[in-house]
């Protein structure tokens, strides 16, 4: 049962058959699973729902039916909607909420290699237009949870402002189709308006230039390691990219 493969994402290999996807697993799916079955005990939507694992030994997930970015390297009008801002900053208020008391498994394993201990929250730690679905105005929700894993609010909530303001280096938003730059003071205060966060903007912003120096500092680590994924973020220079972002956010409020 082989399935059409969807298309989008770095790691690839996740493919359509039927009304679900199915996905080699990893070391970290069974902890992903732990999580997914959560959300679908709090009654959480917006996010796949584990059906079991195949005759091929690949997982078997709902399908978040709806418009993805997949393969256009210029992101579809809805990716940058003011709209789209405002839901996805509900979404993820009402997954914090639906999350908080989620204790992973003791021998939970996660693909970022981070454990989790009391004051941390599992997030999904790739909740950008990438891996979003959206059908008909509003935003179905998020596919992909393989990066789930240990963060903090505050850090979930600066990476998800990355994502959709957004932060990244202005060259890499233009490639995207994102180009209206001035605004983005305002839609960064109106996103984390929506969620209902309540701190300083600045702290967000140096939040997000941490994650950044983090994944960077990641990717060129595990670049040469042989890990596919990361091999492949090293080629396409996307450590460069993250690094010129922090530079550039250091003027963000002027």
């Amino acid at each position: 049962m082989a399935g059409n493969r969807l298309g989008g994402g770095n790691d690839g290999g996740a493919v359509l058959v039927g009304r679900t996807v199915r996905r080699q697993v990893g070391a970290w799916t069974t902890s992903v699973h732990e999580l997914l079955r959560h959300l679908e005990n709090k009654g959480f939507e917006g996010v796949p729902r584990v059906l079991g694992i195949d005759s091929d030994g690949r997982e078997i997930l709902s399908f978040l039916d709806g418009d993805a970015v997949g393969d256009r390297s210029v992101w579809p009008e809805w990716a940058h909607a003011e709209d789209t801002l405002i839901q996805v900053a509900k979404w993820l208020r009402a997954y914090h909420e639906a999350v908080a008391d989620f204790v992973p498994s003791a021998d939970a394993h996660w693909r970022t290699g981070e454990r989790w201990s009391p004051g941390l929250i599992i997030g999904h730690n790739d909740t950008g237009p990438f891996n979003a679905s959206w059908h008909s105005g509003r935003l179905v929700g998020f596919f992909d949870w393989d990066f789930a894993g240990p963060t903090t609010v505050d850090s979930d909530v600066a990476f998800v402002a990355m994502c959709w303001v957004p932060l990244h280096a202005r060259h890499v938003a233009a490639s995207e189709g994102f180009t209206d730059f001035a605004s983005r003071p305002a839609r960064l205060r109106r996103f984390l308006d929506t969620y209902g966060w309540t701190g300083d903007p600045g702290t967000i912003i140096d939040d997000v230039q941490a994650g950044m120096r983090v994944r960077a500092a990641q990717i060129r680590r595990l670049g040469v390691t042989g890990d596919g994924l990361y091999v492949r973020l090293l080629q396409r220079g996307v450590a460069d990219d993250l690094d010129q972002a922090v530079r550039e956010l250091d003027d963000f409020f002027r």
